[in-house]
Order: C-alpha cells, then structure tokens, then sequence
C-alpha cells in the first residue's frame, strides 16, 4: 500500500489448477479456489476463503460445523431445476429438507485472465456446472476484480453470466419458491466469522438484523466485532442496477450467525429457457472498522461507484 494517491500495486500468486492468492501491495485480500477438493454432498464450487479487511482482520469463514456447505463468499443456488447446486440436503414442501441424489458441481474449465499490477487484480474463468449424475446443465463465465478505494476499504467485483445447456427450461428458486417461510437463500453468499453473531445489518433504510431478511434493498451491510483484537470490520454487498429482479430481497442473519446474501430468486422463480443467458454483477465491499450508519452509507456509495466503474478485463490466456 501507498500513501501518495499512487495506484496500489496488486500481486497475484497462481497455484495452478487449485487457486489465486491476491495480495493488495503487502496486504493480502483473499484467496479465490477455483478448483476445492470438496465433497460431493457439499455441491463442490468456487469460493473466496480467506477474505481480509486491508489492516488483516479475516472476516470470512469456512465450513462451519452448523452448514459445512459455507465457504467465505461463494455463488450458490439451492434450486435449478431439480438441481441443488448449494449443498447438503433439498428443501421439499412437506418433508423439509430431504438428502437427495442431487448436489451439483461448478467445475472450472479454463482461465481467461489472471492479471495485476496497477489498479486492480482480474481473476477470470469458464466453468461448466454439472448434475450429480454427470450432465451439463450450465455453462458459465465468471469474473473477479480487485481494487482498493481507500486507506481502509477495498472492492470486490463479481460478474457471473450463465447459460442454460440442459436441454430444458431451468427454474431458477429458493427454499422460500418451494414453500418454507422467508428462507429465500440463494445466489452471492458471505458467511461471516463467527464473532460477528449479533452484528449489525444496515440497509438504505436504517439499522437492524434478521428483521431485514425478505426486504428489498440495494445494498445490505454488517458491522461485526472481531475476537482477540476487539476490532470491528464491515462488510457491504451491492446488488448492479441491470440485475434480474433488481432491487433484491436480501437474505440474512445476524442472532444465529452472520451472513448476506443478495437474493434474487427469494420469492419468485426466473426461469430460464434452453440456450438463454443470464448476467447478474456486485460489488462487495471490504472495511476496517465499524464507521457508523452514516459512514457506512457512504462506503456503500464508493462500492457503487466502483461498480459503476467497472470494465471486464481483456483474455490474457493464463494457465489453467
């Protein structure tokens, strides 16, 4: 990091055909696997694990013992089709939630950029997402960019833009589109340390917890405490003005355990037809310490802004 208004210099170190570790400066930010060695049960996919705030604080967790399925951030749908690209047990109307024969793969095909230096980080790769049963039921492109905003807070974009190869029309829900009440997960999940049980969850709208679960909104926010250093850390996720179903209903918890989830798919299917294509793009934005409702207002603003700014990065043919 530097302090001149210079860009930050970003490094990335490649451990080929596993995952990338980005480094802001000195300052290492997270690490993406795109390859995990998980199991089948757990519906195996890339995820971001572990995340930290500039100063180092980790504010992500990894498969804790309550949804072993959990790993930092990570793009998950409970429901395509018959589908259960999420992991663990289905949700059936009636029965509740139902081990079935069902957990999917994101499996990663290929990189199309890998890049640092200057500015930012690009991460970028294609991805086949495959029935427990061995068919092809998505094709995917996925982006990741880092930048830094500010001495305290950096940014995370993440592009996904998936097509439907499964012969079928795809419907895309969520254990509240099958019945159970206001369980509306799905889609760009962040499990947070288990310290943050308690924290604070901010909408445009004011302050509160799990009474902002099902509401929409552009952007959700967690103010958490760390353990040892008593430290506070935020977390703000931004739903993109193009987005389906664009302001989302959010999933979240705060008195069982901490999450976000920008979920587009909370109340009502999107079916998708056979060969269409869908995009959905976020900000994520990472910060030291707890900035209070009018700061954190204004950190969702950066994080829009750098949205806003974004451009998809150019194929560098890296390695797979």
């Amino acid at each position: 990091m530097v302090s001149d208004n210079r860009p930050t210099t970003f490094h990335l170190d490649h451990a080929v055909g596993h995952s990338v570790d980005v480094r802001a400066g000195d300052a290492p930010l997270f690490t993406y696997v795109y390859r995990p060695d998980t199991a089948q049960l757990e519906s195996p996919k890339p995820y971001l694990h572990p995340i930290r705030t500039l100063a180092g604080d980790v504010v992500s967790l990894f498969r804790p013992h309550d949804h072993v399925w959990h790993k930092g951030i990570a793009w998950s749908l409970p429901h395509v089709g018959e589908h259960n690209f999420w992991g663990g047990p289905t949700y059936v109307h009636g029965s509740s939630y139902v081990q079935l024969d069902n957990n999917g793969s994101a499996v990663h095909r290929g990189m199309t950029a890998l890049r640092g230096g200057d500015g930012r980080a690009d991460i970028a790769h294609h991805l086949d997402w495959i029935s427990q049963r061995g068919q092809q039921i998505i094709t995917e492109h996925r982006t990741l960019t880092a930048t830094v905003l500010d001495d305290t807070s950096w940014a995370l974009i993440f592009q996904t833009t998936m097509t439907n190869v499964s012969g079928a029309t795809l419907n895309i829900g969520s254990p509240t589109t099958k019945g159970r009440e206001n369980a509306g997960y799905g889609g760009l999940f962040w499990r947070g340390p288990r310290s943050f049980t308690g924290g604070t969850v901010q909408s445009p709208a004011g302050t509160g917890n799990d009474d902002l679960r099902g509401t929409r909104a552009e952007w959700l926010a967690f103010r958490g405490r760390h353990d040892g250093s008593g430290t506070s850390s935020t977390i703000i996720m931004i739903d993109d003005t193009a987005n389906p179903q664009h302001p989302p209903q959010w999933f979240t918890r705060s008195e069982e355990f901490a999450c976000l989830c920008p979920a587009p798919f909370f109340s009502e299917e999107l079916p998708v037809a056979h060969e269409q294509t869908i995009t959905f793009r976020y900000a994520v934005l990472v910060a030291g310490g707890d900035h209070g409702t009018d700061g954190t207002v204004a950190l969702a603003d950066q994080g829009r802004a750098a949205l806003s700014r974004w451009t998809a990065p150019s194929s560098t043919g890296e390695p797979a």
